[in-house]
């Protein structure tokens, strides 16, 4: 059987959005993010983070700042127990050709063929119509936007386009969501 994930946006999803975030003394967790992501991995879900950060590649700083912000982001996690199965990073900026940057599905098939994922049965959750677009383009089951980060300013900005996601306040919001969800079809099967 193969297994689902939760493909995570980081800046603004998980930790709060900083302009080109690249010193781990600017991590700040969202209240309540690791609690959802524990729930979402207990039932099951692997936790993978697709992140694009353009700061690399328009020289604002070094793939080693985004690596040290990613283990320093992975330790909190850990110490709530929290396992966070693969970060993918673009690095580059919008211009530079680039093959997993979001909006493109790319990174997800990667985490498909690693992990044998069902694409499918899997979901994206960001704060960014291009990560809701990166969801859509590898075929997860849903895409969510919260409203944290940029998500409040692209719901109105794209309201047209945004009309067959889910948009729900947060983190902790999206994985109640997906777990009543889940709750609901294993329900079904009985």
């Amino acid at each position: 059987m193969s297994s689902r994930a939760i493909f995570l946006d980081r800046d603004g999803t998980v930790i709060a959005e900083k302009d080109y975030l690249h010193r781990v003394e600017d991590v700040v967790l969202f209240p309540g993010a690791s609690a959802a992501l524990k729930r979402l991995q207990d039932a099951g879900f692997k936790l993978i983070f697709v992140t694009n950060q353009s700061g690399v590649g328009r020289g604002y700083f070094t793939i080693a700042d985004v690596e040290a912000v990613n283990a320093h982001l992975l330790r909190e996690l850990a110490r709530d127990g929290v396992r966070i199965d693969k970060v993918y990073v673009a690095p580059e900026a919008p211009d530079q050709p680039s093959r997993g940057r979001k909006p493109s599905p790319q990174f997800l098939f990667d985490a498909r063929d690693e992990f044998g994922l069902d694409l499918a049965q899997s979901y994206m959750i960001g704060d960014k119509l291009i990560d809701l677009e990166c969801g859509w383009n590898a075929g997860v089951k849903q895409s969510i936007l919260v409203r944290t980060g940029y998500g409040a300013k692209e719901e109105k900005k794209h309201a047209e386009k945004l009309k067959t996601a889910l948009i729900v306040d947060n983190l902790t919001a999206a994985a109640e969501w997906i777990l009543a969800l889940k709750e609901r079809a294993s329900h079904a099967r009985v």
